[in-house]
């Protein structure tokens, strides 16, 4: 049995030694680290365009396969993105959209609660003309994982429904349904398209950014990118952010995805051998205080792991951005937020809040105390979120500091 244990924890202190040189060695992995999304999308043969309506006007549809259904798997939940009523959405439609050639990205949105009535069996061109009306739209950029259609995105569309607005969402590149390969510059540019398809409809009515996590990344690269063209959004809102992808990943509990992986797969067996050999349970419970920061000590780690990451073109640098954007700007972290910590969120504040690109609008940090135990997804959860919205988004046009 000690002969088996032996063998087990050499083959796994091999595993531990070699992943770092994976990531280092593999740009696929490296990326995959940041971006998470581990969903496989059909093929873009199973989109097509489609011409409707008015002369100009078309939607992009998914044709059908043999079997009806989509030829695509999702980690962790099997969601049929094209129907966001299954999720308790009854007045969202699904859209697809071209950013670019071989691009398509799925689209969501949903119509404010007051109109609700008046979606049941509406098409697209009835909820693109519905961003005409007199309701404020949020644009929201999802973090790394999952699709637009994750549990805690969709009980944060429902929240801000609920409070009177429009509220359009998308998977970028390579995530959910949206066909392409993500990058920082191509998830980018998806958010700016679908930006500037808001804006080609919505009117004189207020849209507003909001970002979250790594959401928040491709929220500023945006903005900044605005800025620059001089068509700033009404405000923008940062949900969880940290300050650049370098010092969060260094800051992440796990350091890096693998991480993770590695040490609960050994905790798993030494938890198990633990059963029929006399491992000392001392060991088991050492691994589990440990295992978050078993890479970060690894000599080389920046040059293993983050070093990588910045030399393939992976920055979102919020802190660079906030320096150049000039619109009203919302930060909401929770104080227990074991994801991006809330260390980082503080920090991009002190560099937003004197930045002169600010100097003629609102800038407001609101934490969340840990007893409330909101940890890095549950914000729009607060009984007190529909107030900080209304106060700061109905003062922020008017460029008030605070």
């Amino acid at each position: 049995m000690w002969f088996r244990l032996r063998k087990l924890i050499i083959w796994l202190l091999g595993v531990y030694i070699a992943i770092p040189f994976l990531v280092k060695l593999c740009p696929a992995i490296q990326a995959k680290l940041v971006f998470l999304n581990f969903e496989a999308p059909a093929p873009s043969s199973e989109l097509r365009c489609v011409p409707v309506g008015p002369v100009g006007r078309s939607v992009w549809q998914r044709r059908s396969t043999a079997s009806g259904a989509l030829r695509s798997v999702r980690v962790p939940y099997f969601i049929d993105l094209k129907r966001p009523q299954d999720q308790g959405l009854n007045h969202t439609y699904n859209y697809y959209l071209q950013p670019e050639e071989d691009v398509i990205i799925g689209v969501w949105h949903t119509v404010p609660t007051a109109q609700w009535k008046d979606a049941q069996g509406k098409d697209q061109l009835w909820y693109e003309d519905a961003l005409g009306s007199n309701h404020p739209v949020i644009l929201y950029l999802h973090g790394n994982a999952g699709t637009r259609g994750g549990d805690h995105r969709v009980e944060l569309y429902k929240v801000l429904s609920s409070l009177g607005y429009h509220v359009v969402t998308f998977d970028y590149r390579g995530w959910g349904d949206s066909v392409g390969t993500p990058s920082e510059s191509g998830m980018t540019y998806d958010a700016l398209h679908v930006f500037d398809w808001i804006k080609a409809r919505s009117g004189d009515n207020a849209v507003y950014i909001w970002g979250h996590s790594l959401g928040t990344g491709v929220a500023t690269n945006l903005v900044r990118r605005l800025c620059e063209r001089e068509t700033p959004p009404d405000a923008l809102i940062l949900e969880s952010p940290f300050t650049n992808i370098r010092e969060e990943a260094k800051s992440h509990p796990f350091s890096v995805a693998s991480t993770d992986l590695y040490t609960e797969a050994l905790i798993f067996f030494m938890s198990h051998l633990a059963l029929s050999v006399s491992v000392d349970l001392r060991v088991i419970a050492y691994l589990k205080i440990a295992h978050k920061k078993i890479y970060r000590y690894f000599p080389g780690f920046d040059w293993f792991f983050l070093d990588p990451i910045t030399s393939s073109g992976i920055k979102f640098a919020n802190d660079e951005n906030v320096k150049h954007i000039s619109c009203s700007l919302l930060i909401l972290h929770a104080e227990d937020d074991p994801v991006v910590p809330f260390h980082l969120g503080k920090k991009l504040y002190n560099i937003a809040a004197p930045s002169r690109s600010f100097r003629d609008y609102k800038v407001q940090f609101v934490p969340f105390p840990t007893d409330l135990g909101y940890r890095h997804k549950y914000i729009y959860k607060s009984p007190e979120l529909p107030r900080i919205l209304r106060e700061f988004l109905g003062k922020a046009e008017h460029g008030h500091r605070h």
